[in-house]
């Protein structure tokens, strides 16, 4: 019998507010255990929450980039467990009532379009932080992170391999991290995501007992977590066993899951509307305040870029996975026109650099400006792409832009037809045998000659009208 898996995701994004989403303790990342806390988050006696508008905002502006529909009335509600990161003995979060539901996102894999649907977003606290001590039995919490703000981003169970639910994250991503309301470090655990999962008969329409799974903090992580369960799966089937509800937690270090504890049911939360807190209602006209307020989102983006600028669709893809890369090569271009140039070193040259002295393209040494100057350059046939790189290299040490490096060090392209030919009448003259070789159909040892001219100039000849040059003489 032949299997499908059945996938749905659970993300909880962190929202990029400066403090909490019921009082204004900070929520910043790495303080020192237990600074950022008050009486409001850690539950203490008498005291009330307070809902961050920011908050809100930051969650409708997500609805809507995902296509969800905004209820004009949600309600907050007690989701009640005891743990010792929990110290309210419940988390504020919403059930019957969240502020959105039925979105859709599309993702792009192997060339296909599918559609994502989404069952519901909601806002929650965040829980605090075990910290297990390796050389004692014991454990502390850290409360810094109680009552941080999350969106729960709920998938329809759409989805039906690893690759497309790491497609899925990975658009969904670029989304919060477009439209400014989460950072999406999964790292730091501000993006993060549970994944349900099941399988079934392919054909099937029922669904099969599921696992969720927890400790995923990457998008290979996911993938490679749900290849596994989906053969573990499978294997128990079809040795005639039976799949136990529970939640499992991926070991990344032994590339498996392992069981963790039964999977609860809404019932065992006795979810109930939070006394303290009034009904949310969101008016037309704040709805739509948000909606002209988005910025272009990463589809729309990447369609311009193919239809204003030519590009193919994997550069445009690569291109508009970050906002701050599209906008770099935007600002590029109004520098430099060859789009195509452009995309090439911004996705090569840039990104190696960046990668390598592990800065954000916000911290790039080489400003759009001066990268834009330089490829213009390029262009124009002023330098080659070869000295375009020894150029590149010295504008990032130093600062300075390409037309100071390349006057300084004289590295101006050679253009000049006589001096060239001269060049090449040299080479020819001392590679006879290669040139028999040619005239003998070895064509491609045309690239020896153009790699001699270029030994002698420096890498300065212009190598088209080098390649001219020689063809015209081996031709002849």
């Amino acid at each position: 019998m032949e299997f499908e898996p059945v996938i749905g995701l659970e993300v909880h994004a962190q929202l990029k507010t400066e403090t909490k989403i019921f009082c204004g303790c900070a929520t910043q990342f790495g303080a020192p255990p237990n600074t950022h806390t008050c009486p409001v988050c850690l539950g203490m006696p008498g005291v009330l929450p307070v809902l961050n508008r920011k908050v809100v905002d930051y969650t409708l502006r997500t609805a809507l980039a995902t296509n969800c529909r905004i209820n004009p009335e949600s309600r907050f509600a007690r989701k009640n467990y005891f743990y010792p990161d929990l110290p309210k003995g419940y988390q504020i979060s919403q059930y019957e009532l969240p502020i959105a539901e039925k979105g859709a996102i599309d993702i792009d894999l192997n060339g296909q379009r599918k559609r994502i649907g989404i069952t519901r977003i909601h806002m929650e606290e965040d829980a605090g932080k075990l910290i297990h001590d390796p050389d004692r039995p014991q454990s502390r919490v850290d409360f810094n992170r109680t009552g941080v703000p999350l969106m729960e981003i709920v998938s329809e169970p759409d989805i039906r391999s690893p690759e497309e639910a790491g497609a899925y994250l990975r658009q969904l991503r670029s989304i919060v991290r477009y439209i400014g309301v989460c950072d999406g470090n999964m790292e730091e655990g501000s993006f993060r995501c549970d994944a349900n999962i099941s399988i079934r008969p392919k054909g099937s329409d029922s669904f099969g007992t599921r696992a969720e799974l927890k400790n995923l903090n990457s998008f290979r992580h996911v993938e490679k977590a749900l290849a596994y369960e989906i053969r573990r799966q499978i294997e128990i089937v079809t040795d005639d066993g039976q799949i136990i509800q529970e939640t499992r937690l991926w070991d990344p270090d032994q590339n498996r899951t392992h069981g963790m504890r039964g999977k609860e049911e809404a019932h065992d939360y006795r979810y109930f509307p939070d006394p303290d807190l009034l009904p949310l209602v969101i008016d037309d006209d704040w709805i739509e305040r948000t909606r002209v307020a988005l910025p272009e989102l990463p589809d729309a983006k990447r369609t311009r870029f193919v239809s204003q600028y030519g590009l193919p669709a994997y550069d445009a893809l690569v291109l508009t996975s970050r906002r701050e890369m599209a906008d770099y090569f935007e600002a590029c271009l109004k520098w430099c026109k060859n789009s195509k140039l452009v995309s090439n070193w911004v996705m090569v040259e840039l990104t190696g650099l960046l990668n390598n002295t592990e800065k954000t393209i916000d911290q790039s040494p080489v400003t759009a400006e001066h990268l834009g100057k330089m490829l213009q350059m390029v262009d124009d046939d002023v330098i080659s792409g070869k000295i375009a790189k020894t150029v590149f290299t010295e504008m990032a040490a130093t600062g300075q832009s390409a037309g100071k490096i390349v006057e300084a060090k004289g590295l101006v392209q050679v253009s000049d037809a006589d001096a060239l030919g001269a060049i090449v009448d040299k080479v020819l003259a001392d590679n006879s045998a290669q040139i028999s070789d040619y005239k003998n159909g070895k064509t491609k040892i045309i690239g020896y000659f153009v790699g001699q001219v270029m030994k002698l100039t420096k890498g300065q000849a212009n190598p088209k009208m080098v390649n001219e040059i020689l063809r015209k003489r081996l031709d002849s």
